[in-house]
């Protein structure tokens, strides 16, 4: 296989779409693995907030097992591929990582991007929804963004990943400066 994965895994408000829109910028194809949460939350005529979205997600885990995303999503994955690049926005789990690490090998790359927690929520709390469509930038309260970290750690053995990534990006500058971190990156890669 020629064409590569870049897989971003991070925290809510930890600057994985700002990378991932930078890789794109660059000529990767982009996959959002959680779409899929938000397309099923529209489908059942939920509300999208942290409490139905995390219902679904974990419906996901409960029926295809904790590598869902992956498993849902590597039609999509193959098919991007075909064209170019690709950069997967928010790869969560641990079964997830394993299962595009054994399925792509040396292709698939993970990039965890890290900013402390009160950092993260002071961003998840001013930030607006930029792209209302796919609402990839909302906005969530202290409160809420704590819940969703305590479950993604709990829950969804996202720290393994994070801790298992190829590169990590510490984002506690500006946005110009985390670009210049993935610029970096991608000369390794």
């Amino acid at each position: 296989m020629s064409n590569k994965i870049i897989c971003i895994v991070g925290m809510a408000g930890s600057g994985k779409s700002i990378v991932s829109d930078e890789l794109v910028k660059r000529g990767f194809s982009y996959l959002r693995f959680g779409q899929i949460t938000l397309d099923k939350v529209k489908e059942e005529g939920l509300e999208p907030n942290e409490s139905n979205e995390r219902k679904i997600r974990e419906k996901f885990r409960k029926e295809y097992g904790m590598g869902a995303f992956a498993t849902l999503n590597i039609p999509k994955i193959e098919e991007l591929l075909k064209k170019s690049n690709l950069a997967v926005d928010g790869l969560y789990s641990w079964s997830e990582y394993k299962i595009l690490k054994d399925k792509y090998g040396d292709s698939r790359y993970v990039i965890a991007v890290y900013a402390p927690p009160e950092l993260r929520y002071e961003r998840l709390k001013n930030r607006a929804m930029a792209d209302d469509e796919k609402q990839r930038f909302r906005s969530f309260t202290e409160k809420e963004a704590k819940a969703r970290d305590y479950a993604e750690i709990e829950n969804i053995e996202k720290g393994g990943p994070i801790a298992m990534a190829d590169f990590t990006i510490v984002n506690i500058g500006t946005i110009e400066e985390l670009k210049e971190k993935v610029s970096e990156i991608l000369k390794k890669i």
